[in-house]
């Protein structure tokens, strides 16, 4: 049994799986999930887990080369804005209109669905390589 990390062994087996160029959606419950991709679902009550610890737990585990999120974050959701601000400065951050992003979710490798109620908490991650 894992120690540390991710527990979960659907996400960690998921993620395991991964390789440079991957994406990875990280979505609210909200967003619609589209057909193709791995789904694992840890969705439990209405705002857990939360957006961010999802985040930040991928991220201590996950090499990542860049993400995409919705324009419209800033506007309507500045905590989950700060939050991918604060872990992807500059360049590593790109910004398109909602619908795009959903576009862009179809060719994401997995999906992982959070609980989080407050709109616009996605991210596409894309995988890097750790040399």
């Amino acid at each position: 049994m894992k120690k540390a990390g991710i527990l979960n062994r659907h996400l960690a087996g998921a993620l395991a799986e991964l390789g440079h160029g991957d994406g990875v959606l990280v979505c609210d419950a909200g967003m619609p999930i589209p057909d193709g991709p791995r789904v694992v679902d840890l969705a439990f009550l209405a705002g857990v887990p939360s957006f961010a610890e999802v985040v930040d737990g991928l991220l201590a585990e996950l090499v990542v080369e860049g993400a995409t999120a919705a324009t419209e974050v800033r506007e309507a959701n500045p905590a989950a804005a700060g939050l991918l601000d604060g872990h992807f400065a500059g360049p590593l951050l790109t910004l398109v209109p909602h619908e795009e992003l959903k576009r862009l979710s179809a060719g994401a490798r997995l999906v992982v669905r959070t609980g989080e109620a407050r709109p616009y908490a996605n991210v596409l991650l894309r995988c890097g390589v750790f040399f």
